[in-house]
């Protein structure tokens, strides 16, 4: 049996998130739990209002519609929580057995009625929280419910009404590395194409071209985090053109990441050292060079002054090319597949 190496088992242990959160976003708990505190406890007599002052921590979330989501949640949990808790108290009284078998029932209810993760655990800790800390009465899992409620609207309406999150900004960064990183991989291919190369320069060129799909994941990522940073959020009108934008960018050029790939892994797998000197490859290298300037011109990122000068689409004309010599044209039918896929999506995007 192999055990698990020491640091294998530390990186599985740590407690340090890779980043931190956002300190607006831990200003803005801070305010929700002391204004759920103040508020709650003036509205309901009794008890501290914990119960609200967890509802406002738990419910301020990186995004507006995350926080409803969790509010609904913690809502829910509540008060089927309670209602569990105060029917056994009134059963069998407020004995500490009586705690445990509430969180028992409450997870068996909460699986029954097939509810999620978040609101499962919430309602096995209110039915505990309702036995252990208070008395078992309808007065008393009332106001507990109210709390709830009112320290829910808190987080909300401190997460909508102090510089509501907005991600586009994010997005935008991810998709414009997502174009960098491209037009670079096919400015790397064209270079390989034109001189020669070595066993350890083509498995660092598949490597590098592989390491796309990475990149347009996170692109992804970031375009769904900001279309839910958008939803219900009053800051959304004057961001939701530049998300479709992005989105309509990922969407057109998630397939010409594909097929660099798939040229990449076919001069790998072709690849000779006489392949420089065909007049077809060297045309083929070419056009990916302008190619990668089109890719940068799609993208909005800076395609630098040793390329064409004029900001016009290069990749424009179709390719003309002599007839490949019987020992590359296995390789250059593919390339020239893949570039005249790639060719659409750019004339595409300039239209």
């Amino acid at each position: 049996m192999r055990l698990p190496s020491t640091r294998a088992m530390r990186d599985s242990l740590t407690v340090r998130a890779p980043r931190r959160v956002p300190l607006l976003q831990v200003t803005k708990s801070a305010i929700a739990i002391v204004a759920a505190w103040l508020i709650a406890g003036w509205l309901v007599q009794g008890p501290p209002p914990i119960f609200a002052a967890i509802a406002a921590l738990l419910v301020v979330q990186p995004s507006i519609n995350q926080s409803f989501t969790r509010a609904v949640e913690r809502s829910v949990g509540v008060i089927v929580g309670v209602v569990i808790a105060a029917l056994l108290g009134l059963a069998f009284g407020s004995q500490p057995w009586v705690a445990l078998l509430s969180a028992g029932v409450a997870l068996v209810v909460a699986w029954a009625a097939r509810i999620s993760p978040g609101a499962t655990n919430q309602i096995a800790i209110s039915a505990l929280l309702v036995l252990a800390l208070g008395t078992a009465t309808p007065n008393y899992a009332l106001d507990r419910v109210l709390e709830t409620l009112i320290g829910a609207a808190i987080g909300i309406v401190v997460n909508a009404v102090l510089v509501p999150p907005v991600l586009v900004p994010s997005a935008r960064e991810k998709v414009q590395v997502l174009g960098r990183e491209l037009a670079e991989a096919l400015e790397r291919l064209a270079a390989a194409l034109e001189t020669p190369q070595t066993p350890a320069s083509l498995e660092g060129l598949l490597l590098e071209a592989r390491l796309l799909r990475p990149v347009r994941d996170a692109a992804a990522g970031a375009i769904s985090d900001a279309t839910d940073s958008l939803a219900l959020n009053p800051r959304s009108g004057r961001h939701r053109s530049d998300l479709v934008e992005m989105r309509d960018l990922l969407e057109r050029f998630s397939p010409v990441v594909t097929q660099t790939i798939g040229m990449t892994r076919a001069v790998y797998d072709g690849y000779e050292a006489t392949i420089a000197d065909e007049p077809a490859v060297r045309a083929i290298a070419e056009q990916l060079h302008r190619a990668a300037h089109d890719v940068r011109l799609a993208f909005a990122v800076d395609a630098g002054p040793e390329r064409l000068v004029e900001e016009e689409p290069a990749l424009t004309r179709p390719l003309q090319i002599q007839t490949p010599s019987t020992a590359h044209w296995v390789l250059v039918g593919s390339l020239l597949m893949d570039l005249h896929r790639v060719h659409e999506t750019l004339r595409d995007a300039a239209d």
